[in-house]
Formats: C-alpha cells, structure tokens, sequence
C-alpha cells in the first residue's frame, strides 16, 4: 500500500486527460461537484454516489468524556459529524485491491 493521497490538482489532472476539457475547465468542473456535495452536507442532506457511497451529517448529542491521561471527566458539546457509508461495490473493490 503506498502512502499517497489524491488531491483537487489530481482530480483535475484526471478530468483534463479522460473528457477533454481544458485545465481550467477541469479544476473548474472539480471544483464546482466538491463544492455542491459540501453545501449539500451543510444543509443537512445526504449524498448518494451510486457505485461509490453516501456521505451524511448526523447530530452527536452531548455526553461526557474522560480524559486518558488524568482521569479527569470532560463534557463534550453536542455537534454535527459527517459519516460516509461505502457502497458494497466499493467495498468489494477496495477488497480486491487487497488480494494484489
């Protein structure tokens, strides 16, 4: 397993070589699906990817931690956290890219 990351810039990159748009066009065309998937996550709805997964924002209510290294009872505020559900035929897929 290699410990790189995919970035914005490689998305695009992507784009530009398998559609054919130009290199602004394609940061452009990244750009604008990151920035509808993260207003709608904002607003509270879930995003279905078919093939790939969902992404959803769910509501931690507030509860009380501790703190490992003394002990010490902490209270944490409630909060918005965002999950993502992969789809089986993710699962399958990054389970098949174990086997090489």
């Amino acid at each position: 397993m290699t410990n790189k990351t995919l970035t914005r810039m490689d998305l695009s990159e992507a784009v530009f070589r398998e559609v054919g748009l130009s290199r602004n066009e394609s940061a452009e065309l990244v750009e604008s699906v990151l920035l509808h998937v993260s207003d709608a996550l904002v607003s509270g709805e879930s995003v279905k990817i078919s093939s790939f997964g969902t992404f959803s924002v769910r509501d931690k209510a507030a509860r009380v931690g501790r703190n490992p290294k003394t002990g010490e009872e902490v209270p944490i505020t409630p909060r918005r956290v965002m999950t993502f559900r992969p789809s089986h035929l993710m699962k399958d897929r990054v389970a098949d890219g174990n086997k090489g």
